[in-house]
């Protein structure tokens, strides 16, 4: 019912920049929360950045100051806007909202299927 398609992700140097987006569609009557999640090579998948319908947002401490997440809701459109990376930030990233589906009084949580941001040194 619902899709999250990211893009964006690429081979960047460090101290570089990229800029995800991730954008939803389907039978969406609202989005909720949005986020962004990573996982590396053999580690579980990280909290990195959220942000909230009212535009409130939160950062995992490793994240702080170098990202920064944003969205459009006319284009049910998240983004992170990723500076001064470095080789850690190499993951795939994947975007997550929660979605009330039209028909529906409750919301849902979609995932993307990721894209992937290499870092290197």
């Amino acid at each position: 019912q619902v899709q999250l398609v990211e893009s964006g992700g690429g081979l960047v140097q460090a101290g570089g920049s990229l800029r995800l987006s991730c954008v939803a569609s389907g039978s969406i009557f609202s989005i909720n929360a949005m986020g962004w999640y990573r996982q590396a090579p053999g580690k579980q998948r990280e909290f990195v950045a959220f942000i909230s319908s009212g535009g409130s947002t939160n950062y995992a401490d490793s994240v702080k100051d170098r990202f920064t997440i944003s969205r459009d809701n006319a284009k049910n459109t998240v983004y992170l806007q990723m500076n001064s990376l470095k080789p850690e930030d190499t993951a795939v990233y994947y975007c997550n909202a929660d979605v009330t589906v039209v028909g529906h009084y409750y919301g849902t949580k979609y995932w993307g299927k990721g894209t992937l941001v290499t870092v290197s040194s």
